[in-house]
């Protein structure tokens, strides 16, 4: 190591000793904290050296390198001391031999002393290449966990990072469905105002022309009776002259009918505000759906993109994602959110034209091992055929008429069976029978860039009397 050149363990950015070395896939070796910096400063990830593009945004550490600088550094600071103490405290000799019982360096006449009788010695280069090794020895355990330390701790600092992208895409997505809410909700009450506006104005309209008919009735009535008060309020000879006239009109002239009063004349209050919000809520339905499955983002595999509703998934590129736990080891599949232990459950998935499917339900306590003895049941479509298939049986090919477009994965947990039905045809697929003992979650594969789907279920509001 000795010989090797200072600049061989030098940062081409810094020009200091190496610290955490990462390597590009140019070959080129940079600080971690240098070549972030760099890039920071570059509108691409290009390497300082050759300027080649890095397609990783995270490049793997160097650690064959890192030990070297390390091993390095301590040499250094063996020799920097070396020059002090290369000489016998006691005998002012040159410290050529290490004593193997004492563990100590000694000098020729400390050999020959009584304290070092009958002790196996070595030269002192050999000595220190001998425990070097040995030191090597009961560092590796210590650099290796150092290295898992240091993995765990970048794979948390991802996802720190992740629940930070994961809580600003939530945030927006459900400002997104409230907003959605919010316009209905003021179109609704825009709509039941306008239906309250028009009422208020045709019944006003109506009231009006009502009162205006009977103003002018009045006004005729009243023009009769004044005429008759004139006559009566002539002399004695002229009204009795004028009275066979007088009375001859009054009685000619046809008497109205009686006023009737308008029925339904209010505002019908009940319409508009009985059972309001049961009314809105009951309408609302055509606006919100309902998934019997929702898919877990966090199970997803990396290839995979999970709509923001969570009930379709696809192909596309990789993504860099936190190696959670709860992540399915399986490639290219996506777990739902809640499992079932008992009872019956049932799906529908929507495979239209994607040609590269599978579809039904996974064992909880697999969900970490990548080769389980049992514990999925699915039934698969690939190259244009069908075939039916679990991890505690053996595969059948299945030859349905043509292609399914929708699937209705049916559960019966305790009754021990696992139906699929083509919805379209109106047949049955395949069964699947076993004793479930594990909590057992739905499970969508694809290597597809078109979607899968969970169909949505109808959503209705009864009403139930109180006993």
């Amino acid at each position: 190591m000795s010989s090797r050149s200072d600049e061989d363990f030098s940062c081409p950015v810094c020009h200091d000793v190496f610290r955490d070395p990462v390597v590009l896939s140019c070959s080129h070796s940079f600080c971690k904290a240098c070549l972030q910096q760099w890039w920071s400063e570059k509108r691409e990830r290009l390497c300082p050296c050759c300027k080649r593009r890095s397609s990783k945004s995270d490049p793997p550490r160097n650690l064959a390198l890192k030990n070297l600088c390390e091993a390095r550094s301590q040499e250094g600071d063996r020799r920097g001391s070396a020059g002090s103490e290369d000489l016998c405290s006691l005998h002012a000799e040159k410290l050529r031999l290490f004593c193997l019982d004492h563990k100590e360096t000694v000098c020729l006449v400390c050999r020959d002393s009584k304290r070092h009788k009958d002790h196996r010695f070595r030269p002192v280069d050999e000595a220190a290449q001998d425990q070097r090794e040995e030191l090597q020895k009961v560092l590796r355990p210590l650099r290796d966990k150092r290295s898992l330390f240091e993995q765990v701790k970048e794979d948390c600092d991802q996802t720190a990072k992740h629940i930070k992208v994961q809580a600003g895409q939530t945030e927006r997505q459900m400002k997104e469905q409230f907003e959605k809410l919010h316009r209905f909700l003021r179109e609704e009450e825009e709509a039941r105002l306008g239906a309250l506006r028009e009422e208020e104005e045709l019944k006003s309209r109506t009231m009006k022309e009502k009162t205006e008919a009977l103003g002018r009735e009045i006004a005729a009535l009243s023009h009769a009776v004044r005429a008759a008060e004139e006559e009566m309020r002539a002399e004695d000879v002229s009204f009795l002259l004028n009275y066979p006239a007088a009375e001859e009109r009054l009685r000619q002239r046809p008497l109205p009918d009686d006023p009737q009063p308008l029925s339904g004349a209010l505002i019908d209050v009940a319409k508009h505000l009985g059972n309001l919000t049961y009314n809105i809520w009951n309408k609302m339905k055509e606006v919100v759906s309902y998934a019997p499955v929702i898919l877990d983002p966090n199970t997803a595999d990396p290839e995979l993109v999970v709509s923001g509703d969570l009930s379709r998934v696809r192909s596309a590129e990789r993504q860099q994602l936190p190696k959670n736990p709860e992540r399915n080891k399986f490639s290219c599949s996506v777990l739902g959110s809640q499992g079932f232990s008992s009872g019956t459950h049932s799906w529908d998935v929507d495979t239209g034209d994607n040609e590269d499917w599978e579809v039904g339900v996974l064992g909880e306590h697999i969900r970490t091992d990548a080769r389980p003895p049992s514990g999925l049941w699915r039934i698969l479509f690939s190259e244009g055929k069908l075939t039916a298939f679990s991890t505690s049986g053996s595969e059948q090919d299945l030859s349905p008429r043509k292609k399914p477009r929708r699937i209705r994965v049916h559960l019966d947990f305790d009754g021990g069976k696992l139906t699929f039905h083509d919805l379209d045809a109106d047949t049955l697929v395949h069964t699947f029978k076993h004793t479930f003992t594990d909590t057992l979650f739905p499970y969508m594969y694809t290597e597809s860039r078109l979607w899968l789907r969970i169909l949505p279920v109808k959503v209705g509001v009864k009403v139930r009397r109180n006993p």
